[in-house]
């Protein structure tokens, strides 16, 4: 278990406290224990599995689709001119 600083616990106060790793850059959103327990409790009452697996090549062309609209990819016209490559 890791004990937090004071900068850490007062940035749990924050409506989405959020950490980063400073080695992958990848952020994480700190959640009660409590909070974490019905999360799993309802996945559970819904009966679906949570998957830890790997992503599929299509579930990560979905996720990049999907970010690509919230970048605005679909507003840039100007690419849609280029040939495409071979």
């Amino acid at each position: 278990m890791i004990e937090l600083t004071e900068e850490q616990r007062r940035e749990l106060e924050q409506p989405e406290p959020v950490v980063v790793d400073p080695v992958t850059k990848e952020e994480y959103v700190l959640v009660r224990r409590e909070a974490y327990a019905r999360l799993k409790e309802q996945q559970k009452e819904k009966e679906v599995p949570y998957d830890d697996d790997p992503w599929t090549d299509e579930e990560m062309d979905a996720l990049a689709l999907e970010a690509g609209k919230h970048a605005g990819w679909d507003d840039m016209d100007e690419y849609d001119n280029y040939p495409e490559k071979p």
